[in-house]
């Protein structure tokens, strides 16, 4: 399948005088394959004006289950990647979420949303150590998480494309659960106080966090939380190595959690 700029720049080229054999062997296409486009324009420009994907044409973009896709968007940020699976050559493509085994359900939910964009495709479970991942192959996966890139996601820009934050803005829930899920927690936080009699009172109440090194990700967190109108706070966190240079945003106002928790909840 060709892109239908491919097609175009093909179909130029012949306009152009130069001969289909000399076109073919610039780009690589099947000299019939090009005779068809240039005797039927009609084929030129399929599916340009859609909502279908020029490189895997014709899987749409955005996938039709576009609520698991937000949910699966944030697992990917907070753990998840691409890589190649098998041979290289053949362009396809495995998504891999590290999903911890202390929560057996999210393992459950990170799955189901995977099955949900490519039901006629396998999803794999994958045991390591404290963790299983979660994975699916597909030549697809790239395309609909174009935020793929070498490195480290916090050493590049991540920025959504037009249709994703169509997506994001359509299920803020279920883009925040599954940041949330990924690198976020609910807890508990536990405020000492001193009485006026010289005692000591405890008082305890929950709170979401989210952390993230990337400035990016933590911005489209905060993002969505705008959106759904739900009270947030961020900051640098020195006091421990393992959160230094980390950004931190809690949710803590009795009105934001409870918010919060109607649509995510605790890990389970």
């Amino acid at each position: 399948m060709y892109s239908p700029h491919v097609r175009r720049e093909a179909v130029s080229l012949i306009d152009s005088g130069i001969s289909c054999a000399e076109v073919s062997r610039r780009t690589g296409i099947n000299r019939s394959t090009l005779r068809t486009w240039f005797l039927d324009r009609s084929l030129v420009d399929r599916y340009v004006g859609t909502d279908l994907c020029p490189r895997c044409e014709p899987v749409p973009v955005p996938p039709r289950r576009t609520d698991a896709y937000g949910y699966l968007l944030g697992l990917y940020l907070g753990d998840g990647c691409l890589t190649p699976a098998g041979d290289p050559t053949k362009g396809v493509w495995r998504l891999r979420v590290m999903c911890s085994d202390t929560w057996p359900g999210l393992i459950e939910l990170c799955a189901g949303s995977m099955a949900a964009i490519r039901p006629d495709h396998r999803v794999s479970r994958v045991p390591s150590t404290g963790c299983t991942e979660v994975h699916s192959n597909w030549k697809h996966w790239p395309c609909l998480f174009p935020q793929h890139g070498p490195g480290r996601k916090h050493d590049r820009a991540i920025l959504l494309e037009p249709w994703q934050r169509a997506v994001v803005e359509e299920h803020p829930e279920q883009f925040v659960r599954g940041l949330i899920h990924s690198d976020g927690s609910r807890v508990l936080n536990r405020i000492r106080r001193t009485l006026p009699d010289g005692g000591v009172r405890f008082y305890e109440y929950p709170r979401y966090h989210f952390t993230n090194v990337s400035t990016d990700i933590v911005g489209l967190f905060t993002e969505a939380l705008d959106r759904l109108d739900i009270a947030w706070k961020v900051h640098v966190s020195r006091r421990e190595p393992r959160y230094r240079d980390k950004h931190v945003v809690s949710v803590s106002q009795r009105d934001a959690v409870a918010r919060m928790d109607a649509f995510v909840g605790p890990k389970y």
